[in-house]
């Protein structure tokens, strides 16, 4: 069973914050402080990538049995998916799993809340907006990233299962991205692609099937069959439980 995570803890500092660090030892003499900052050069904007998966694995090192869960940020309370995500989120949590999360509202709040009330590791991997991060009230332990696409590597790197609550566009590039991972062998095909709600998932499977399987050839049946469709937390749980620990890659 994981333990509990620490609301704040240390792993939550920013890959900023250490290259700032690295900063006053590569470059001592540097610019004065009314230039901008060095890790806004383009020069050194791979030091700052570097950095955030560098600090993303070793942050994602010290858990155990991951899900991530996905969906939109603008899911409501009161919603169908927010009450179900939260029903899976507390399912998750009191069987030992970590839930994982982009760390912000909507599905990824009603997730976090529920681990928290099943008494399971709730962390956020959020990102750093212009008007500042949405975190939501419900992560214990968090990491902020700069780049969506390194933040979308770490949601991906250890989880056993990935599922998908209704969302927008951010959420289908999330679905298509983890499926192309697994169907070309990134990912072991071992990691569910689990699509929570039929009335919002069922029309989306109809056209892959339809246009992409049987009319184009683009995708094997067999490639298709990644995405598996439920229709409730319950469904959703009892696939998740048959998958195992998985580490990194």
């Amino acid at each position: 069973m994981s333990k509990k995570l620490k609301k704040n803890s240390p792993g939550a500092s920013s890959a900023s914050q250490r290259l700032t660090q690295w900063s006053d030892v590569i470059k001592p003499d540097a610019v004065p402080s009314t230039v901008r900052p060095f890790t806004e050069d383009v020069d050194w904007r791979i030091f700052r990538i570097m950095a955030e998966f560098v600090e993303g694995f070793e942050f994602l090192s010290k858990l155990k049995n991951e899900v991530t869960i996905f969906g939109s940020a603008r899911a409501a309370v009161s919603s169908w998916p927010y009450k179900e995500a939260r029903k899976l989120g507390k399912l998750l949590g009191k069987n030992g799993y970590t839930v994982v999360t982009g760390g912000g509202p909507g599905i990824m709040e009603a997730a976090n809340r529920g681990a928290r009330e099943g008494g399971g590791a709730s962390v956020g991997l959020d990102i750093e907006l212009p008007k500042g991060q949405r975190r939501n009230d419900y992560v214990d332990e968090s990491m902020g990233f700069h780049y969506f696409f390194t933040r979308k590597v770490m949601l991906s790197a250890s989880a056993q299962a990935y599922v998908f609550f209704p969302g927008g566009f951010g959420t289908m590039d999330e679905v298509l991205e983890m499926t192309l991972l697994i169907q070309t062998g990134k990912i072991t095909d071992k990691v569910p692609v689990i699509l929570v709600g039929k009335k919002h998932w069922q029309t989306f499977l109809d056209w892959v099937h339809e246009n992409l399987v049987h009319k184009a050839g683009y995708v094997d049946a067999r490639e298709a069959a990644i995405l598996q469709l439920v229709d409730s937390a319950e469904e959703a749980f009892d696939i998740i439980q048959k998958t195992s620990e998985r580490n990194f890659g």
